[in-house]
């Protein structure tokens, strides 16, 4: 999968909204929550909330009393989700420096964001902060590549192809993949790992011409594969995922984990 641009237009967030949201992110919000034990009258910080389907889920589980508050990067993102769902608080803000009090939360969920944090330890560190003693932080992340069964070999074809050098531009989704890399950031940024669950969830495309597409297009890649070698990439994509395809719709296997974690 392709790196995210940290600030994006409204149209690629509504984008997101549309098409990733129930293509990807939607599988993951139950082990999220399963694992975050929410109830009624929790507060609850979903960090890079995105358009907000983890915080709108959250909602639903800590009524009555409880208050689910979503904070993004992107003000595009908040804005969709301010459209989508206007009940719950969405605020603007960097993980780095939270802007909420210490001790705010009672749950601080991070689903599929880790990543994307210049300082994932830091990050985690901010996340413990506002979470009170006692509480919880639940983290998402998908599992390294070589642990992905349609992901791994795909990203193999396409390096035949494209270099060497288009590992690491469809790496960035599995660069914080490993548990047990994530138990000792945990521990870096003064977190007691509670537990790690593993979890093979499914992501939903069209078909496998759009998930290619969609993933080149996303990345310097699309500037830098001509046609030729574009279509050779097509062709060869059939036959390694073509075994993920279900009444002709691409539904790819996606591991990952999802790790709860105290404040020390």
């Amino acid at each position: 999968m392709a790196t995210e641009q940290f600030q994006i237009s409204a149209e690629q967030a509504e984008a997101y909204e549309d098409r990733f949201v129930p293509a990807l992110f939607r599988q993951w919000v139950e082990p999220v929550l399963e694992a975050a034990e929410l109830g009624p009258g929790s507060r609850v910080l979903d960090v890079a909330c995105g358009t907000g389907v983890v915080a709108r889920a959250a909602s639903e589980q800590v009524s009555p009393g409880g208050r689910v508050t979503g904070v993004d990067l992107n003000p595009a993102m908040l804005a969709v989700a301010e459209r989508v769902a206007p009940g719950i608080e969405w605020r603007e803000g960097d993980v780095a420096s939270l802007p909420f009090d210490a001790d705010a939360f009672d749950v601080v969920t991070c689903q599929a964001a880790i990543f994307f944090f210049p300082d994932p330890a830091g990050a985690l560190r901010e996340m413990g902060r506002v979470t009170r003693s006692g509480g919880r932080v639940v983290v998402q992340s998908f599992a390294a590549l070589s642990s992905q069964p349609a992901y791994g070999p795909w990203v193999e074809l396409v390096a035949r192809h494209a270099g060497p050098d288009a590992v690491r531009l469809l790496g960035t989704y599995w660069s914080e993949g490993d548990p047990d890399a994530m138990r000792a950031r945990c521990a870096d940024a003064g977190l007691r790992v509670i537990a790690v669950h593993e979890h093979v969830r499914p992501a939903y495309f069209p078909n496998i011409e759009t998930m290619v597409l969609t993933e080149v297009n996303a990345t310097p890649l699309r500037d830098r594969l001509d046609q030729a070698h574009l279509e050779r990439i097509l062709a060869e994509s059939r036959d390694v995922l073509g075994e993920f395809v279900r009444d002709g719709r691409l539904v790819v296997p996606l591991a990952g984990f999802v790790l709860a974690a105290e404040p020390v």
